[in-house]
């Protein structure tokens, strides 16, 4: 683990590539920001926003434009990507990683890249650029230039994407267990989470998608070497798993009519139960009512039998009452 001070603020990490010798060096924590640039070489700089000064420190690095600079120092929180001057800049949709593990929660990744460097910033740790980072440490030699690392991060994320759709793939299949289960059990709960995080995800994926072919149409003259066959490539990952996606935004909706289908079966079961026990109960009610009134001359009430032949009374209501709902099929 690199202990030394940190010389650039904001420093995450650095990386400079030479094409020619097919090797990537990252830079320690002393490095300077005259060590990001060397002959024939360009570099990946990865900050983080919660330094105030990334702001200052960018309006010293060569070759940024005034709009690359907002894009790597803004907070929106929506996906965008610009291609203008051969340049290219914006903002990507990522998911957040803990020190302990890897979460569904978005964050984002702002960039800017040209042909001579690609510098990346962020406010919370984020998966694929983690994964990107150690796929550089395995196989320095296969970038040789900064798009391929820009298509590297795109990658990442749609492998990020095919994690999380098997993992919520699984949670469904979890759901759908109990939810065509015999015993009756209200999921609605449990599938909240799921259909929250596969419509978030189907909307900005849908985002990147159309910023990705509009950045493919622009003149080869305004675009970086090499991103239009990136772009190609990319957006036909992405149009994969957004596919999936949708495929599980499709299930989770019905899984959520069903469970709205039982639980009205289930209300329906206990409001005709309720009809039925007051359909036998109201002629009992009319008979303790009738000798419950303050007048003169009641049925039964001279004679030492008078209170059995009023629960005969009540036990031949219900059974009249029973009677007749079976006779209009109601039972």
């Amino acid at each position: 683990m690199d202990t030394l001070p940190v010389n650039i603020p904001g420093f995450v990490w650095a990386y400079r590539f030479s094409p020619d010798e097919k090797t990537a060096v990252r830079l320690n924590n002393s490095a300077t920001v005259a060590d990001l640039t060397a002959d024939n070489c360009f570099y990946w700089l990865h900050l983080n926003l919660v330094d105030a000064r990334v702001p200052a420190l960018l309006e010293t690095l060569t070759g940024l434009t005034e709009d690359a600079k907002s894009a790597l120092t803004t907070r929106d929180t929506h996906a965008t990507i610009t291609v203008d001057e051969q340049m290219l800049y914006g903002t990507l949709i990522d998911c957040q990683r803990d020190f302990a593990e890897d979460t569904n929660n978005l964050g984002w990744l702002h960039f800017a890249m040209s042909d001579r460097f690609i510098i990346t910033t962020r406010l919370q740790p984020l998966r694929s650029v983690e994964r990107a980072r150690a796929l550089i440490e395995k196989n320095p030699g296969k970038f040789s230039r900064p798009v391929d690392l820009f298509e590297l991060l795109v990658i990442e994320f749609q492998r990020t994407l095919i994690a999380i759709v098997i993992e919520l793939t699984d949670e469904l299949n979890l759901i759908e267990d109990f939810v065509y289960d015999n015993a009756p059990r209200d999921e609605r709960r449990r599938l909240a989470p799921v259909r929250r995080t596969v419509v978030r995800l189907h909307r900005h994926l849908r985002t990147v998608l159309a910023l990705m072919r509009r950045a493919a149409a622009t003149d080869e003259d305004e675009m970086p070497f090499g991103f239009d066959d990136v772009a190609r490539r990319l957006t036909s990952r992405l149009e994969t798993v957004d596919h999936d996606i949708y495929a599980l935004q499709d299930r989770a909706r019905l899984l959520h009519e069903e469970i709205d289908s039982k639980q009205s079966s289930e209300t329906n079961r206990h409001l005709y139960l309720l009809s039925i026990m007051t359909a036998f109960l109201l002629p009992p009610t009319l008979v303790t009512g009738f000798f419950g009134m303050n007048t003169a001359n009641l049925p039964f009430a001279v004679g030492d039998y008078g209170t059995e032949y009023a629960v005969a009374l009540i036990v031949a209501s219900i059974a009249f009452a029973w009677w007749l709902l079976r006779r209009v099929d109601i039972l």
